[in-house]
């Protein structure tokens, strides 16, 4: 059995149902575990307050803690997890020839400028004689295991979900095992233990305010609590005024949670709410299948017939819509949530974005932007997808000819208004009646609501109706040859 291996922690931030950690525990006599705060990611963040950072660190003190004891009820004498703050592609090789291990293990990720980073750590780490191995973890397929009849990656979306189906066996969603093996986790030194945030030069923002349960306790509790209301799921999930989702979107990013877990339960389940639930995991291989095939997305339309649309330069839209003064109110509710908490409930996600692109007529793309800025649960994959979904330019998108009306969206979605009196206050003494169309109200109607359209809250910044007009015109470029 070869002396030591080094796991490399990336966005999956638990001690238990790792695939890294399990072979490395089956495969070598002693194991150390390593985390990199990246310099390379975290110096082009926008700002030194930043709710995921926050998260990570939180995460991060519960994974120390964990390995330690694993160790310990393994019988060995404490483990923990290295941290440290450089970029990567340079710690990594380096740490791992200090600590003369005989290979380092991750769990893999997609994403290209990763894909890339782990590619350079590869290469240095084999001049040095290091071997380099990762594994499949935060997804239930990826890559090539579920491909078409005649060998090639899907781009739409229900043949993949039924492939994805019929290839899913017990085995697929089975539990790594940690604790049988723990006590070769290397014993607790000077190297270990997580610095405080402010040492990276980050603080967590309003985290603690949110009250966002955070490691694997967190991810833990929302688990317990999703599964026992999981029934009615694929009603519930559409009414951002509801408590109907799962809300482990963050967790599932950080990895703080096993998606094979969660597959394998909402997969033994019956019922309309386990199998919706269990189609919204199939969507998150879908998309990080996409952007392994066609890293190209990431800055480029997938179906290249859309680059013939022209979008608008409508700087002062963008920045109406960033900061939820539209006058469409469950639109404005929607990114007030986004920049006060971090997350964005995925209706609003759709609404919001469709309102972007179909009615102010700006491409996707600042809008994609916009999220991974902010969303505590920015993932490239999901994002992008979402993002060209709405914007009709991605694969199995939305028709372009399909355009949401945000105030029929409104009333069908927040009926009486609840959400949107929550993060439009303006409009916290707005009859239900006009709440979805506030400039409807007449002086006299505005006067008893407390409320000026166009002075408090801004009228609408464009008539919907127009606008819609305005997108046929523009995508009708994409019927040509």
């Amino acid at each position: 059995m070869p002396a030591s291996a080094l796991v490399w922690f990336r966005r999956d931030l638990r001690s238990f149902d790792h695939a890294a950690l399990h072979h490395a525990l089956t495969r070598f006599e002693r194991v150390y575990c390593v985390f990199v705060f990246d310099r390379a990611i975290l110096d082009a963040l926008p700002s030194r307050a930043d709710r995921r950072l926050g998260f990570i660190h939180a995460a991060l003190r519960e994974l120390d803690e964990a390995l330690d004891a694993l160790a310990r009820a393994a019988g060995g004498n404490g483990g923990g997890l290295i941290v440290r703050h450089g970029v990567a592609r340079d710690e990594i090789p380096a740490l791992a020839q200090e600590l003369g291990v005989d290979a380092v293990l991750a769990n893999r990720d997609y994403e290209p400028a990763a894909r890339e980073r782990d590619d350079a750590v590869r290469r240095v780490l084999a001049d040095a004689d290091i071997d380099f191995e990762d594994f499949k973890d935060q997804v239930v397929f990826d890559r090539d295991e579920v491909l078409t009849q005649d060998g090639r990656p899907f781009s739409v979306f229900t043949p993949y979900r039924n492939a994805w189906m019929r290839r899913l066996e017990p085995g697929d969603v089975a539990p790594f095992a940690i604790a049988a093996h723990a006590g070769r986790l290397a014993v607790r030194d000077a190297r270990c233990g997580v610095p405080p945030l402010d040492a990276i030069g980050f603080s967590p923002d309003n985290l603690a305010a949110l009250r966002l349960p955070t490691g694997m306790s967190g991810g833990a509790s929302l688990v317990d609590d999703f599964l026992a209301r999981i029934g009615d799921y694929h009603v519930a999930r559409d009414f951002p005024g509801r408590k109907g989702v799962s809300y482990l979107s963050a967790h599932l990013r950080f990895g703080t949670v096993s998606v094979r877990a969660l597959a394998e339960a909402a997969w033994r389940m019956h019922g309309d709410g386990p199998r919706t639930w269990l189609n919204e995991l199939v969507w998150r291989d879908f998309y990080q299948m996409i952007l392994w095939h066609h890293p190209r997305v990431v800055t480029e339309n997938f179906r290249p017939e859309f680059d013939r649309v022209c979008w608008d330069e409508a700087p002062e839209l963008l920045a109406a819509w960033k900061a939820g003064r539209t006058g469409y109110p469950l639109v404005d509710a929607g990114m007030r949530q986004l920049a006060q908490t971090g997350y964005m409930h995925n209706r609003l996600r759709m609404i919001t974005a469709s309102f972007l692109c179909k009615d102010l007529g700006i491409d996707w793309r600042p809008g994609e932007r916009h999220f991974a800025a902010l969303l505590n649960d920015y993932d490239l994959a999901a994002n992008n997808g979402g993002w060209q979904w709405a914007a009709s330019t991605g694969c199995d998108a939305q028709p372009w000819f399909r355009i949401f009306n945000p105030v029929t969206q409104s009333q069908r979605f927040d009926p009486q208004g609840d959400f949107i009196r929550r993060y439009v206050p303006e409009l916290a003494r707005a009859p239900s009646r006009w709440i979805h169309a506030p400039w409807k109200m007449d002086e006299a109607a505005q006067r008893a609501a407390g409320v000026r359209i166009g002075e408090d809250y801004p009228a609408p910044v464009v008539d919907h109706a127009a606008a819609r007009e305005r997108t046929l015109a523009r995508f009708a470029v994409t019927k040509r040859g």
